[in-house]
């Protein structure tokens, strides 16, 4: 199917550009979502008339898309979930979810300009992008992590793997220093025991000699 590009689509053309591409694409997504008209003569025609305003519109928002991706750039945000110990999520973060946290840190993205390969379903920091405008992309970090606690550490370049081996070695360490306290008051009731066996032992020697 022929079409006639409205904005700039990535791996298709720039706005003006007319493209053959698959019909059901056509149909369902770039006709619907305004980034295409069908190319009749019409709305080549119409486009044409219009071509103008809409560069003038499409720079205006390009440039308002770069100041955001300015600020956005490079920003981490923390989303809580519930995990296994090896680190495995018990569900997925999805596109809405790095929208909501962008949100809840005060940007504005909609779900529809994160793109995310496959959910993330596992702790870790992941880093995504945010399509602002057909032309401007910025990167963000999603910190995806079982408590405010562990996002910290994740954020201070720490795996979920290191976390859990520091956890086990002070538990270890903390096992350890409790059966040394045991053994060494073990060895302090036993050395008593002796000496009480030593008195006695002097004590009835003392008592044979006064006898003899």
């Amino acid at each position: 199917m022929q079409i006639i590009l409205m904005e700039r689509v990535a791996k298709l053309g720039q706005m003006g550009d007319v493209v053959n591409v698959k019909q059901g694409y056509a149909r369902n997504f770039l006709i619907p979502t305004g980034k295409a008209l069908r190319a009749s003569e019409a709305n080549i025609a119409g486009f044409e008339t219009q071509k103008v305003k809409l560069e003038i519109r499409n720079l205006e928002s390009k440039a308002e898309a770069e100041t955001l991706a300015k600020k956005l750039d490079g920003q981490q945000f923390v989303v809580i979930r519930s995990a296994s110990d090896a680190g495995s999520l018990y569900g997925s973060v999805t596109t809405r979810d790095g929208a909501e946290a962008a949100g809840n840190a005060g940007f504005t993205v909609d779900k529809k300009q994160v793109i995310l390969g496959a959910p993330i379903k596992d702790l870790g920091i992941h880093t995504l992008s945010v399509r602002l405008h057909p032309e401007v992309e910025a990167k963000i970090e999603l910190n995806v992590a079982r408590s405010a606690e562990e996002a910290e550490l994740q954020a201070a370049g720490k795996s979920i793997q290191d976390v859990a081996a520091e956890e086990e070695a002070v538990a270890e360490f903390e096992i350890q220093e409790l059966f040394d306290d045991i053994g060494a008051a073990g060895l302090d009731d036993f050395g008593d025991d002796n000496q009480d066996d030593t008195s006695a032992t002097a004590e009835e020697k003392v008592a044979e000699e006064t006898t003899e």
